[in-house]
């Protein structure tokens, strides 16, 4: 069983190779390699950072965004899910993003939103099935390569902040 605990500086190395895995399927974000730590930790908040640990190896983590620096956003952001390739369909990812929504709740977080490549159907379902609702699509968004992509969006309103 997967346990779940703060991303840290010293799980960056695993942390990069998902993300790296995520990046190799061409279905997980439009970001063609991964950041340096430092890169990826000004982008992320400071808080809702969590990784899930299988016997000493991480196999999957989770991060908020912020979507805007105006502070009207401040309880909105963004998520990331992450799952190593041998760890992904076995309720990581569930286990993950139910635990990111209850530190985002703590952290006084009422709005978590994700944009997903449509093809991406286990990211969506996931997302559904943790109260997510589609919200919109967004046609040719952005190019991969030659190939104009779209993204669903979706969105989870906190039934306990900002009521």
């Amino acid at each position: 069983m997967a346990i779940i605990s703060p991303l840290l500086p010293t799980h960056w190395a695993a942390v990069k190779n998902i993300y790296e895995q995520g990046i190799a399927t061409g279905n997980a974000t439009f970001e063609t390699t991964a950041p340096t730590w430092d890169n990826w930790d000004k982008s992320h908040l400071t808080t809702c950072r969590l990784v899930a640990v299988e016997a000493t190896m991480v196999i999957g983590w989770a991060a908020l965004s912020p979507v805007s620096s105006r502070c009207l956003y401040g309880g909105v952001a963004e998520i990331s899910v992450y799952i190593a390739t041998e760890a992904r369909g076995n309720g990581i990812g569930n286990l993950l993003l139910q635990h990111l929504i209850i530190e985002s709740e703590k952290a006084g977080l009422w709005t978590l939103q994700s944009g997903i490549f449509p093809e991406n159907t286990a990211s969506l379902h996931l997302h559904q099935k943790n109260g997510f609702r589609i919200i919109g699509y967004r046609e040719k968004i952005g190019k991969m390569g030659n190939s104009w992509r779209n993204n669903v969006l979706l969105e989870r309103r906190s039934t306990i902040i900002g009521l």
